[in-house]
């Protein structure tokens, strides 16, 4: 089995960035050298993800997608901040270098921070047979790596700015519906109907912890020569404080079985022999992190909710013509399947 390191391709038509104000921007506050090569990372649905390859290294850019219009989903600072007050604390993020939020500068707020080469195991990769004891291995490290986050202590480290945990569950449901209506394209009974559940349904929280929002195996970064070493996490721009059942609610909506729809299998490797199960991932968690998980049934149901209205979201602003991107027109058909899945998951409790 041979994987390459994660790289990036040409920039996609219509997303160039403006070299000649980037680096007038860069000399003045920072000095990571001459830009010589830009290029952009082609994966990912959300934040915008560049390569920058300089006189002194080689560094990533972070701005939001064209045409987005959701504030505090594709949040610069914020994601910023998170890197910034979690690097002394945390081993497994990239050093932040500059942020700015002077939109002269590209029309957009971004911020720049170093790059962690190494192997992101995608979707394209199931194709390459990955031996069932390694993804085993792997997948067990990382939902270990997962409750290791949620035991950092938010109060100490400063991390409890970040969000405010009080009533978060709450305000998570009624945030992502309220989104979901403003995206919609067309009425989906299952989405109504999943949205009045967790309406009804809350749970009472347990202890806040950080929270990733956004935790699976394209965000994690695995060593080149050693790949259940891992080197880093990324994509940040979700964390907050809050209950931590919900972060594994998220990693769970994303974790495919092979029962699940085929097309939610084509964005994760999770379903290949040699995974935890879903069931498996949860008791792993629980005897790791000590934590009840008794009512995961309800944050499993959100982060698949959460996931279709993202996909929904993506949908809408390609409908609208803001992004050419050909993946984002089949979106629309993972807002069916994840539907499905969580009024299945509701059913079942």
């Amino acid at each position: 089995m041979q994987i390459s390191t994660d790289q990036p391709v040409a920039v996609r038509p219509g997303e160039e960035l403006p070299i000649p104000a980037l680096q007038q921007y860069l000399d003045g506050v920072v000095d990571i050298g001459i830009i010589q090569d830009v290029k952009q990372f082609p994966h990912g649905f959300s934040n915008l993800t560049y390569g920058l390859k300089t006189s002194t290294g080689d560094f990533i850019l972070r701005r939001p997608p064209f045409g987005a219009n959701i504030k505090s989903a594709h949040d610069m600072g914020r994601e910023f901040q998170v890197l910034t007050l979690l690097k002394p604390h945390y081993p497994h993020v990239p050093q932040p270098v500059t942020i700015c939020n002077n939109l002269e500068v590209m029309g957009a707020p971004f911020y720049v921070m170093s790059r962690l080469p190494g192997v992101i195991l995608r979707a394209e990769h199931a194709r390459k047979g990955i031996p069932p004891d390694l993804l085993k291995s792997l997948s067990q490290k990382l939902i270990d790596n997962l409750a290791a986050l949620h035991a950092i202590d938010v109060h100490a480290t400063g991390l409890i700015q970040l969000g405010k945990p009080d009533g978060y569950v709450q305000r998570q449901v009624e945030g992502w519906v309220a989104r979901y209506k403003k995206a919609e394209t067309k009425t989906i009974e299952e989405m109504d109907a999943v949205a009045n559940w967790l309406h009804a349904n809350i749970p009472v929280s347990g202890a806040p912890a950080l929270l990733h929002n956004d935790y699976k195996y394209d965000n994690v970064v695995l060593h080149p020569q050693q790949l259940t070493e891992m080197v880093g996490v990324l994509d940040w721009e979700m964390a907050t404080v809050g209950d931590p059942l919900m972060d594994l609610g998220a990693t769970l909506a994303y974790w495919c079985e092979v029962g699940d729809a085929p097309i939610t299998r084509l964005f994760n490797i999770s379903w290949l022999p040699g995974n935890l199960s879903r069931e498996e991932v949860i008791h792993r968690y629980a005897e790791v992190s000590g934590r009840d998980v008794s009512r995961i049934s309800f944050y499993y149901a959100f982060g698949l909710f959460k996931n279709a209205v993202i996909a929904q979201q993506i949908y809408s602003r390609w409908k609208a013509g803001f992004t050419k991107d050909p993946r984002f027109g089949q979106l629309i058909e993972v807002v069916h399947a994840l539907a499905k899945q969580a009024v299945h998951a509701i059913q079942k409790m």
